[in-house]
This record gives C-alpha cells, structure tokens and sequence, in this order.
C-alpha cells in the first residue's frame, strides 16, 4: 500500500526534546524578578481597577504636547417617581371571580394586580387603562353571574310548575 502521494511523517517530525520558539520575532522573557514579586490575586485583594479620573487622550493627530487631560466623574441625577392614584378595584375583582363568573373575574383580577404595579412604579397612562379594563371585566362577570342565576331561578319555577 505505498503510494508515491503519501509521504513520510516521521522524517519531518520536530524533535521534542528541543521545540522550535513561540514566535520567530520574539521570545518570551517571563516577568521581570527585579520588579519584586507579584501581588495576590485572591479574595480580599485589590481588584486592578482604575483610578477615578481617567486621562483622556482626546483624537489621534490632535496637539499631542497638552498631555492627557483628566475628566471629572459625570453627576447622575436620580428623580424619585410619583406613585400615581388610579382605583385598583382588587376587592371588586376577587368577589366577581369568587361569586359571580370565575373566568372573567381571574382576568379582572390580573388587571387590578397590573393597575397596582403601575400605580406603583407611576406610570398613569398604564394604571388608566388597567383600572377601567379591570372595572369593565368585573362588572361583565357580575352581568354574567346575575343573568346565569335569572336564567337558573326562571328555569326551576318552569321545572316546578310543570311537573305538578
């Protein structure tokens, strides 16, 4: 099976015992031990972060004789948001769903739980349409459970007029 494409690896092998340099320009030195020994890089040691006023060097081609110019920290302003007031109708929803119509009163809930979130963080335009989202839906489960307990009465007085 010798074929004259193939040839052989083991003459072109480098000897181990002497491998070739990590790079033809340069070679690695290792940190320099006239330094002094390096600092511990575990817990509690000082992260390498940088100093508060960073030089900035500005654009390159720029009047390089000023030297780095130090920037103060820019200030944040944090303004506290203002909760808002919409009506939540949480006790309104819990009622529908216990008592009236369970599907439409879990929805009117979920959206007086979101008017309450937005009240919260203060955004009036989201608490606005939660509040009347979550008042329409309890108010249709409300018509929904009184027209379902009409509907049963209206059918036991024909069920008991009709059997006797």
């Amino acid at each position: 099976m010798s074929s004259p494409n193939y040839e052989k690896v083991e003459d072109k092998m480098p000897d181990p015992q002497n491998p070739p340099p990590y790079s033809e320009k340069e070679s690695y030195r290792g940190p320099d031990p006239s330094a002094g020994p390096l600092p511990p890089m575990g817990y509690g040691a000082p992260s390498p972060m940088p100093n508060q006023y960073q030089p900035y060097y500005g654009a390159p081609g720029a009047d390089s004789s000023q030297g780095p110019v130090l920037q103060p920290p820019q200030a944040v302003f944090i303004t506290p948001v203002q909760p808002t007031n919409e009506p939540d109708y949480l006790v309104y929803s819990i009622f529908t769903m216990l008592c009236c119509c369970l599907p439409l009163g879990i929805a009117a809930l979920v959206y007086s739980i979101m008017t309450r979130e937005a009240n919260h963080m203060g955004n009036l335009t989201a608490a606005q349409r939660n509040s009347r989202l979550a008042r329409v839906l309890a108010h249709s489960a409300v018509g929904v459970g009184l027209g379902c307990l009409i509907l049963y009465i209206a059918l036991m007085v024909i069920l008991t007029t009709t059997t006797t």
